[in-house]
């Protein structure tokens, strides 16, 4: 838990999160859609995925993420393409990784 203090007060208040984290990327098909998250982790880079269904409710749109049988071939198609871009992701970082190095070698 962090806080923030007013240092003309001495008043103190719990920080709260103003900001939702966003997706670095959504695949959407119909109703069914992907989100992928990037994390920073010791050896560098890790993403994940999640995914979900939305669906009204009278006048609401809400989302689950519970899919069926007619769904799961959407799911896979989406999860198809999330993956692809998280591995034209992993390409880019690691051919950029090599053009940094090999600016830096002293051959």
């Amino acid at each position: 838990m962090t806080f923030d203090s007013d240092s003309n007060t001495g008043d103190f208040r719990m920080k709260t999160q103003t900001q939702k984290q966003k997706p670095i990327h959504e695949v959407r098909l119909g109703f069914i859609k992907a989100a992928v998250w990037r994390n920073e982790v010791e050896n560098g880079v890790r993403y994940n995925v999640t995914f979900s269904r939305i669906y009204k409710d009278g006048d609401n749109w809400n989302s689950t993420d519970s899919f069926g049988r007619n769904d799961l071939l959407l799911l896979a198609k989406v999860a198809d393409q999330a993956h692809s871009w998280i591995f034209a992701q992993a390409q880019e970082n690691e051919s950029a990784g090599r053009t940094a190095s090999n600016e830096h070698d002293d051959r």
